[in-house]
Parts: C-alpha cells; structure tokens; sequence
C-alpha cells in the first residue's frame, strides 16, 4: 500500500491567520507612544497656566478687600471675584454696583498699595491668588448725574430721588448718610456744610463712589480740596478706564459666601437731573476739586 506524499503532516504547525479589520484588510495601526509622566505634568501645568491668565485677562479675577470701608458686607481681608463681562465693548458701572479700581492718585496708603509678596506675587499675576494695590466701592454717581446730601431723613439724593441704603450702610455713618469733613465744608459754595452738599454733573467717564461704611471710607469724599487749597490738585472722581470689574461674589470665609447684586434702592432714578437741580448745581460753582 503507497501512501500520498503531498499529503500534510499531522504534526506540522498551521499558521494562524492575520488579523483583519471590519472591511478585511489586513490591520497595521502602530501602538501610541504615551509622552513620560513628568513631560505630561509639564503640558498640564503650562495649559492651566495658560487658561488662568486667559480667564484673568479677559472674564474674572480674585481680589481681597484691603479696608473696613465696605464693612459690614465686605469684611477686610475677604476675598472677592470681580467679572469684567459687564464692562465689554464700551459699557461702564451702574449706579449701585460695587467695583474694583486701580488707584486714581494716592487714595491708597503705603501699606494698603502693596499687593501679595513672595510666591503669592506670583500666583496674583496669574489669577491663582487674590491681588492687591486696588481700592472697592459703590458706585454712586455716573456720567451727567447730581448727587445730594441729604434729605430729612438724611438720606443721599441722585438726580433729585432720595436712595434708602439702610440694607448695606454701616452702623456708623455720621450725621447723615454721606457725612463729609467740616474743613472741606465752605460756606456760599455747592458744600456749605457736612450734611448740605450738592455735586455735579459729573463729567465724562467719571464716576462717584462711595464706601458703604460711611464713617470710616476715604472714598470720593476724602478727596475734595478743602477751602483753603489754592490751587486744587485733588478730584473725587474716578476715571471709568481705571475700573478693573464688577464684584459678584464673596468666595471666603466659605461660611459668608453669598453672590452680591446691585441693589433694587437703584432703580428708577432719573437718566437726567431736573432743571432746577441742574441750575442749582451750576450757580453753586460747585465743588473744589472738580
């Protein structure tokens, strides 16, 4: 009996077939190459880095509150998130909103103008730590408005309306709600005396502000020129270019955390003065300083 030589071997290996993908052609996708860990924590960091200076920039930042001039809503040492969104494409504060600014000229003192030192310097120019040399404030007053101190309950007037702050204001105003000091007070002019001033219209990209502690803010008050400064160096107006954002929210202490909004006492105010308050702020050749 022959046996059959083309036959296969029973013992003989039978290759396996190659792999093929869905469409059956044959699959040759190389292994990714992984980058080292320590490379991949370096392109993490940078692209961290990258977006906090974007975010900063452009949409928010963190601030602490440098005095007790906000008080008792913002304490000193708070720190606070300012959104610039507000402010795009030529829109400036409302009556109402608290701000950050840069400092118009001296309104901080040495030791309030110096920002974080150190590592924390770092980390502020980069929005990962609150940064200082700014100065917080309600907005009062805007562009065309005349402001009054005060009525008979003492309250603050804009453009003839009186505005209730009894829901923020400090435990210590004053006399009035918008005490001034009496060297700055003079007689036969817009501010003949502490509680019986008038100024206005503020001019173009100028603001009014003031601290809701009353008692204890060197605010647009602080920084008119007293009776006897001739010439008058100083302003109590702040330039809209200098503000940096709109406060909306207080992030620490985390017990007193809370979003913060422009008071309803703010609406309803007039655009314009009306005229007889208009002619009385003009004839009183208003306000040294302006």
């Amino acid at each position: 009996m022959t046996t059959d030589d083309t036959a296969p071997d029973s013992a003989a290996e039978v290759p396996e077939p190659e792999a093929t993908d869905p469409a059956g052609s044959r699959s040759a996708a190389p292994k990714r190459k992984h980058l080292p860990v320590w490379q991949e924590s370096i392109l993490l960091l940078a692209v961290a880095l990258g977006l906090a200076i974007v975010i900063k920039a452009l949409f928010m930042q963190a601030f602490y509150i440098p005095s007790e001039s906000m008080e008792p809503g913002l304490v000193k040492n708070d720190r606070i998130l300012v959104q610039k969104v507000s402010y795009w494409f030529g829109r400036t504060p409302h009556r109402g909103d608290v701000v950050v600014f840069k400092d118009p000229g001296e309104w901080l003192g040495s030791a309030d103008s110096q920002g974080p030192t150190g590592f924390a310097s770092l980390l502020s120019k980069v929005g990962l730590y609150p940064t200082g040399g700014h100065l917080v404030k309600r907005v009062i007053g805007t562009e065309g408005d005349v402001v009054e101190c005060c009525d008979e309950q003492g309250r603050i007037k804009v453009n003839g309306k009186a505005i209730d702050e009894s829901d923020y204001l400090g435990p210590d105003p004053g006399k009035c709600n918008a005490e001034i000091s009496d060297w700055v007070s003079e007689a036969d002019t817009a501010i003949e005396r502490p509680c019986s001033w008038t100024i206005g219209p503020i001019p173009k990209g100028k603001l009014l502000v003031l601290g809701d502690n009353r008692g204890h803010s060197a605010d647009s008050r602080a920084h008119l020129c007293g009776a006897e400064e001739d010439p008058c160096t100083q302003s109590p107006w702040v330039d809209t270019d200098l503000v940096v954002g709109k406060v909306f929210t207080l992030i620490w202490p985390r017990d007193r955390w809370r979003w913060i909004s422009r008071p309803e006492v703010f609406e309803g105010i007039p655009d314009n003065p009306p005229a007889d308050l208009l002619e009385k702020a003009e004839e009183a050749d208003a306000v040294p300083g302006t």
